[in-house]
């Protein structure tokens, strides 16, 4: 039976009858696995090195700024450069990082500063990386499966989320923290391999932009994406929520490898599991998201409320199974709210500006680090890791009751109906490529006629039926 065959019969994976996309899905489940390797087994070499929850803070912000600060450049770059080359080069790029800190800490030659210049590359690999690799996935199995395969490469992080904590705290356990990264330098092998191995024939490439090479192209070409992002509600939602919710709640790498140390009392294998059962209750999420299939905005919010609800209770505790059983719904809570929003940001978006607004939702999403792990890491510092866990989780239930005020004021808060949403962008694609020019500068459009009760496409607003 053929790989489209088995897939068939089951709803929840149609987008894996796409090859492109099972090369990519199957590639990115091995290397996530590694990259939560690194992700802890780095926190619990900071600490070992500094003790410092702040300066987790400060590792987490100089692996994330680059995204903050480039984060909306990686989206121009993701609409304007074919991106099945550009993911290999980045890849590549973050493959070759993790093997020089494996080198590093082997070879006890590690210091606190080189593991923030890694971290610092790798985020300006990350920058490009984020949104070419979500824009990418339109073009391995279009507008009709683009919900299922999102919930998909959800479930394959979360399922990275629970193998790679696991056995990163075992490995550093039995042999040394540097075996951690060495695993996952190897691991890039299989993704790269992926990529390498897709049928070009077999994607379907975005028109794209001409790549900006003025200064004043450049700030035309990311007020496009940020003005439409603004004057689509359902896109605000999306970004908004989980900008700040992360901002707040979702500094697991700073706040949980000292809060498994000082208040559980527990080590590096703690720690693992901690995170490994957030990334049980991701996993469970994500596959509902992709078996559920139709879109529901609502998710985005209650994911954020039910994720600090659940990280305010873990600030009050000390038993390791009631953490566990915390840290489990908050994982849930988590990838609801950012699965759902990235979802509904995927079917809201015309193909010219979908770089561009997934930029904008990467870096509220990843580039938010910086400002939340350095002043959470200075609250745990402060106050208690603890204290730290509580406030941000009160923060993140205000943002969910907050916007979800707003959303249901402006009658945002109803499932969305895929199809038709997707057959309305296609549309006004056709239509960009008749009336809009693509020059060295933003697209510009024919018709800005504003009608009431639409969705913005790019420039052009389409009815609402």
């Amino acid at each position: 039976m053929s790989p489209t065959r088995a897939v068939a019969g089951l709803d929840g994976f149609r987008a894996l009858r796409h090859r492109n996309f099972r090369l990519f899905w199957f590639g990115q489940l091995i290397s996530l696995v590694g990259t939560w390797m690194q992700n802890i087994a780095q926190g619990w070499l900071v600490l070992t090195l500094t003790g410092s929850p702040f300066m987790l803070g400060l590792v987490a912000a100089a692996q994330f700024t680059p995204i903050l600060v480039f984060g909306l450049f990686g989206g121009i770059v993701a609409d304007s450069l074919p991106k099945r080359p550009t993911l290999i080069a980045t890849q590549t790029a973050s493959m070759g990082l993790a093997f020089l800190l494996a080198f590093l800490t082997l070879t006890h030659t590690v210091q606190v500063w080189q593991v923030l210049v890694i971290a610092l590359a790798l985020g300006f690999a990350n920058a490009v990386d984020m949104p070419t690799r979500q824009a990418f996935v339109i073009e391995m199995v279009g507008r009709e499966d683009v919900g299922n395969a999102v919930a998909l490469n959800s479930a394959i992080f979360n399922g990275a989320r629970i193998i790679g904590p696991a056995v990163a705290g075992l490995a550093i356990g039995v042999f040394d923290i540097g075996v951690a990264f060495l695993l996952n330098g190897l691991s890039f092998i299989a993704v790269i391999v992926g990529l390498l191995a897709m049928r070009p024939s077999e994607l379907n490439p975005a028109r794209r932009v001409a790549l900006p090479r003025t200064a004043r192209a450049v700030v035309d070409n990311l007020a496009e994406g940020l003005r439409y992002v603004r004057d689509t509600p359902l896109v605000l939602l999306a970004v908004g929520v989980v900008g700040l919710v992360s901002t707040v709640a979702l500094n697991f790498g700073v706040v949980i490898p000292a809060f498994a140390r000082d208040v559980l009392g527990t080590g590096a294998s703690g720690y693992g599991f901690l995170m490994a059962a957030a990334g049980i209750g991701s996993l469970l999420a994500a596959l509902f998201i992709a078996f559920r299939g139709r879109p529901d905005p609502r998710v985005i919010v209650g994911g954020a409320i039910v994720l600090g609800t659940l990280e305010v209770a873990l600030g009050f505790t000390r038993s390791m199974p009631l953490a566990l059983a915390c840290m489990f719904g908050t994982g849930a809570g988590s990838i609801s709210m950012a699965a759902m929003a990235n979802t509904t940001i995927q079917l809201n978006v015309p193909d010219n500006l979908r770089g561009r607004v997934l930029a904008v939702y990467a870096t509220v999403f990843a580039g938010s680090t910086p400002i939340g792990g350095l002043a959470f890491g200075a609250l745990a510092d402060a106050a208690g890791v603890a204290v730290s866990i509580a406030v941000g989780g009160a923060i993140a239930v205000a943002v969910g009751v907050v916007a979800g005020i707003w959303a249901w004021r402006r009658g945002l808060l109803r499932p969305l109906s895929a199809l038709p949403q997707a057959e309305r962008h296609e549309a006004a694609d056709r239509r960009l490529a008749g009336d809009v020019a693509v020059v060295d500068g933003p697209v510009r459009a024919a018709d800005r006629e504003p009608q009431a009760d639409g969705v913005v496409v790019g420039v052009v607003r389409v009815v609402d039926r």
